[in-house]
């Protein structure tokens, strides 16, 4: 290796004010002697490692690519060729006039796998990945009131170790909230309460493997924790293709040892689609003929916009379909309570399985959340939530209107998050760019199942390029400036 000195001339020692070193900066760089093939590989990676450890601040003018080729020895265009890589993967800027500079980013990732392109390596400044809700927004005079009308009502026996399925008082007030909220036909002695969405999925999981029923139809699209819950069982998972309709449920038929399926009808995650009427009514057809059970993931069941709320599925056959909600989207994931509406057929198996270890949520938040649906805060915190994730969607679209015409939005009609779709082959230098501007984004392809055999929608490259873009989650403040670095790392 040659090490190479690369400096500008005649601009030795000079400094911007305000700034970083100027145009003068001395280049160390370790490039291979004798050029070759090699020698624009490696200097890109000898550019992007000065920048990484800091030798290269952020807003240093870099030499020009005839300088720079001059004196280190090489071709002008290889020079050429490496800035242009290192500006299309935000490690650069160039601009007519001001020449070419080390981008004014957070401190610059390492190098990471494929599947989730890197983040920068300190905190990032907006967290844009869906899962939560914008926890600022907790009620917590609200909630705490409640809390301290359910602790003055408190029975002694709610301070002793619980029975399974959870505080009869929550479990009362759930039935008729979500025969209300969701259409859900339930009875409260058919309601368990559960901590958070996964420890409901893992104990259903364990029941049907109990009753060798070991595979499962998962949406190919979605969460790889839920398939790895389902697995961890020791339960196959399938996967059932999704498109604009919803999952293509007609298809289990040809699933002859399936008899569970996992679906998120209402909002299906990623892609933000409803399952369509005729698809809702093919999978309990499928369910009611063969013995089968769908798990019903309400995620985000509260939060529609543009139209009416899609009912459950639950209603349409409540002995076959499992209910899931939780408050994790509605409140906040930190309260770990959710509830499951489980068939008279199945609460004997699930109680037993639940009663056999720390499988409990605590009684006084069980309680305090039902003296706040039972006192209409909750629906009152809810209609307010969604006018404010309707803002933000609202300000979304005007902003890709305006400022990136060419990405389409999809999934908009509910939920929290939403789905932009990318020019082919973009998706993972928009996710790589997102994270030097502070963003931690998630492409679609960060959800799709891993062993699906075919892409859910045809088209160059196989699958499509999309963001997953949560404009739930940020707080109120800071929605404008993700709204703003978005558009910046947008094609």
């Amino acid at each position: 290796m040659a090490d190479s000195w690369a400096t500008p001339r005649g601009e030795r020692g000079q400094r911007r004010a305000g700034g970083p070193a100027g145009p003068g900066a001395d280049l160390h760089l370790d490039l291979p002697r004798g050029g070759g093939t090699g020698v624009r590989a490696a200097l890109i990676r000898a550019l992007r490692d000065a920048v990484r450890t800091g030798r290269l601040a952020p807003g240093t003018r870099l030499p020009s690519s005839r300088s720079l080729a001059a004196d280190l020895g090489i071709a002008r265009n290889t020079v050429a060729d490496a800035y242009g890589e290192l500006v299309a993967e935000g490690w650069l800027t160039a601009r007519q006039g001001s020449g070419t500079r080390v981008a004014r980013r957070v401190v610059p990732p390492e190098p990471a796998p494929p599947r989730s392109p890197p983040l920068a390596a300190s905190r990032p400044a907006y967290d844009l990945r869906p899962g939560s809700p914008d926890v600022s927004a907790f009620p917590r005079s609200a909630w705490l009131s409640a809390a301290r009308r359910a602790l003055t009502a408190a029975p002694n026996d709610a301070f002793d170790y619980g029975r399974p399925a959870g505080r009869p008082e929550l479990r009362r007030v759930l039935a008729d909230y979500l025969a209300r909220a969701r259409g859900v036909r339930a009875a409260p002695e058919r309601i368990v309460i559960c901590a958070g969405f996964v420890q409901g999925l893992a104990l259903l999981s364990r029941v049907r493997a109990k009753a060798g029923h070991r595979e499962v139809a998962v949406e190919s699209y979605g969460l790889d924790i839920h398939w790895n819950v389902l697995r961890g069982a020791g339960l196959r998972t399938v996967p059932l293709p999704v498109d604009r309709q919803g999952a293509r449920t007609a298809e289990l038929d040809r699933l002859p040892e399936t008899r569970t399926v996992l679906l998120t009808p209402a909002h299906q995650f990623p892609t933000g689609v409803p399952l369509v009427a005729d698809r809702r009514a093919a999978v309990v057809d499928w369910a009611s003929r063969v013995g089968g059970l769908v798990l019903e993931d309400d995620y985000d069941g509260e939060f529609r916009y543009d139209r009416q709320p899609v009912g459950a599925l639950q209603g349409l056959d409540p002995e076959h379909v499992v209910y899931l909600g939780t408050a994790s989207k509605s409140l906040a994931p930190a309260l770990r309570l959710a509830w499951m509406v489980v068939p008279d057929h199945l609460m004997d198996d699930l109680l037993a399985v639940k009663g056999t270890g720390e499988w409990q949520s605590g009684a006084l938040d069980q309680l305090t959340l039902a003296e706040f649906i039972d006192s209409g805060a909750y629906d009152r915190h809810v209609r307010g939530m969604r006018m404010r994730y309707r803002r933000r969607r609202d300000q979304l679209v005007a902003a890709l209107a305006e400022r990136a015409p060419e990405v389409r939005i999809t999934g908009i009609a509910a939920g929290l998050h939403a789905v932009l779709e990318l020019p082919p082959g973009t998706e993972w230098s928009v996710v790589r760019g997102a994270a030097w501007q502070g963003l931690a984004l998630e492409g679609l392809a960060r959800y799709r199942y891993r062993e699906a055999e075919r892409p859910d929608e045809p088209g160059p490259g196989g699958q499509p390029d999309a963001l997953v873009f949560a404009y739930g989650a940020p707080p109120e403040h800071a929605f404008p400036g993700a709204l703003e670095a978005l558009c910046r790392v947008l094609p």
